[in-house]
């Protein structure tokens, strides 16, 4: 079995419980899993030496082998220092290149090469559901991400109120959003299929209902999901977007027909109000500084 065989078998053990990680849909997640195998396997190769060489030390040494030197006095050797220092340092030298080369490569804001025109997708996470707005198309939708496969993501994302992490483990790249600021994605699926994203970030109650689906269609499908949004659901403007900004729990996706010109550079200029954010339970903190244990805490 090769060591990229063996690699590849541990971390599918060890990182099992990464979701899609490890099963890529697109270009960037493919990259970013071989920059993951490839610094495993450079870890691997000084870690591997160093835990067979511990053993073989301890059986060396052992009380039984009347063979080993035993040599009290000892206490130095050059040549020792320097295998023990060179090897790992070199190791950490060629992990850190290659980490870093491939890290720029797949830099977010890069866009992805393609002889396709990107599609650009506004994200804003709300408290707890995602809006995702087509500006092109027109049309935005709640919790649900659709494009047509082998297309090219381009995604600008950002927070309605509390800083936010938008992540499709499949697809690759988690990028934190935060209100006010603008973040940007390129993301691409190459085939057809269902990806299910979420928040990456604790962010109040809903947290853990905040999730969606990223489905990636043909081409065709795809202009017909936009011509049957279009056709009917709300219209999504300033005074719709206010009511999007009540919290909310598992909230079912649904689409709006049209959207108002420059809500989303509205929601990122701050023009429009944030989201209300985690809540203070007052009742509870007046019952804690009652208390006069924590009452110094509180103060």
């Amino acid at each position: 079995m090769s060591v990229r065989s063996i690699a590849t078998l541990t971390a599918t053990v060890l990182l099992a419980g990464c979701g899609g990680v490890l099963s890529p849909a697109g270009p960037v997640d493919a990259a970013e899993r071989t920059l993951l195998y490839n610094a495993l396997v450079i870890m691997l190769v000084i870690g591997v030496p160093t835990m067979v060489a511990t053993l073989a030390v301890a059986w060396w040494y052992r009380a039984s082998n009347e063979r080993a030197r035993y040599r009290p006095t000892w206490s130095y050797s050059g040549r020792l220092e320097l295998i023990v220092w060179s090897i790992p340092a070199l190791a950490i030298l060629f992990l850190g290149g290659v980490t870093w080369l491939s890290a720029h490569q797949l830099d977010p804001e890069a866009p992805l090469a393609s002889h396709a025109k990107p599609l650009e997708v506004q994200v804003v996470s709300l408290d707890w559901k995602w809006l995702f707005i087509y500006p092109h198309e027109g049309i935005a939708s709640i919790n649900r991400l659709v494009a047509p496969a082998g297309v090219p993501l381009h995604l600008r994302i950002t927070s309605s109120a509390v800083f936010n992490v938008f992540f499709v483990p499949q697809l690759g790249t988690m990028i934190y959003c935060m209100n006010g600021m603008m973040t940007q994605l390129n993301l691409e699926a190459d085939h057809p299929g269902i990806y299910p994203g979420l928040s990456a970030m604790f962010s109040g109650d809903g947290f853990s209902g905040m999730r969606f689906n990223a489905e990636a269609i043909t081409p065709t499908d795809f202009a017909a999901w936009v011509q049957s949004a279009r056709a009917s659901g709300p219209v999504l403007d300033a005074t719709e977007y206010r009511r999007l900004l009540r919290q909310s729990q598992d909230v079912k996706p649904y689409t709006y027909r049209s959207v108002q010109e420059q809500l989303f550079l509205d929601i990122l200029l701050r023009k429009l109000p944030p989201g209300e954010g985690p809540q203070t339970s007052l009742p509870r903190l007046a019952l804690i500084a009652q208390d006069e244990s924590v009452r110094p805490w509180v103060d």
